[in-house]
């Protein structure tokens, strides 16, 4: 998660130095975290220092702090009040530093290795740009480059890609403030949109974009440049593409929502309709065999009545 409002936030980071916590250093990385997550630690460090390049990006030279906090508490002290409720780490990048869930971290929080990974796109965007991708560009690049394809998933079973079109790139930066829900699309969304303008040179990705991009300060620019395309062209390009990928999927994943939906309440009215008509009819077999032996008995006993007497016998 971007951390663009990392001075408000900043202010809410505690100091260390009371704290028990240990600090293990790597390349250009320190890892704190207590005991009770000092595997995890070593983990995460090793995972940074292994693979420390982004797509598209110079090899980052910043010191990066990466602290691990040891419960669900002390992690909403460090990242402030103003970071969402369904953050699993977050990254000031004006600092170089990382918050993040230790082993206590619910089932929700993700893989700590992909979402360590995440933070640190971040941070080294941020280092390259400074303040000029905005919030789609940047969790879009860091999703990407933390290669999180999974959340793309969410794109095939949301129905709203046709009956309400998608977003433009402008109006995606508010879908991630508008809750948990809202913002998996926005991230969806997102992650698409850096995977596409990567995809408009398969040679060279997003390299000479980044290039042109810190030289003219200017998104629109940088497009042109590195693509051959406007900004507004590539945002047409990239709504029709998801929307024809996706749109289908999640048209048909509705209708069969619907079915399991509409299977699950009339199958029970069905069986209930079976009983019912299978009782009807065992009392219908039963009035007519009631009714056919009544006609049997009948019939026997004007039989016998209308039996002839025999002749009385002559002297």
């Amino acid at each position: 998660m971007n951390g663009l409002l990392a001075l408000a936030l900043s202010m809410a980071l505690p100091s260390l130095q009371a704290d028990t916590a240990e600090r293990i250093n790597g390349g250009r990385f320190t890892v704190v975290a207590h005991a009770v997550d000092r595997r995890l630690a070593r983990s995460l460090l090793e995972s940074a220092t292994s693979a420390d390049t982004f797509p598209g990006l110079p090899r980052p030279a910043a010191r990066v702090t990466i602290m691990v906090a040891p419960d669900q508490r002390r992690f909403r002290e460090w990242i402030g009040t103003a970071a969402p409720e369904w953050g699993a780490a977050i990254a000031f990048p004006d600092q170089q530093r990382i918050v993040m869930q230790g082993r206590n971290a619910g089932s929700d929080a993700g893989d700590p290795l992909v979402v360590l990974r995440h933070e640190l796109a971040h941070l080294a965007l941020h280092e390259r740009l400074g303040n000029l991708p905005p919030r789609w560009f940047h969790e879009g690049y860091a999703s990407a480059a933390a290669g999180e394809w999974s959340r793309e998933d969410v794109l095939a079973t949301n129905i709203a890609l046709v009956t309400r079109g998608l977003p433009s790139l402008a109006a995606l930066d508010s879908a991630f403030y508008g809750g948990a829900a809202r913002a998996d699309v926005a991230y969806a969304l997102a992650h698409r949109a850096v995977v596409e303008l990567a995809a408009l040179d398969p040679q060279r990705g997003l390299t000479l974009f980044f290039r042109y991009w810190e030289e003219t300060r200017s998104l629109d620019r940088a497009v042109r440049s590195a693509y051959g395309i406007t900004l507004s062209g590539f945002e047409q390009r990239w709504r029709s593409r998801t929307r024809r990928r996706y749109g289908g999927l999640a048209i048909f994943a509705d209708l069969g929502l619907s079915a399991a939906v509409l299977l699950a309440v009339t199958i029970p009215l069905w069986f209930m309709r079976r009983r019912r008509n299978r009782r009807r009819m065992e009392s219908l077999i039963a009035q007519d065999v009631a009714a056919e032996r009544a006609r049997e008995a009948e019939t026997l006993e004007e039989l016998l009545r209308a039996e002839p007497r025999p002749p009385d016998s002559q002297p």
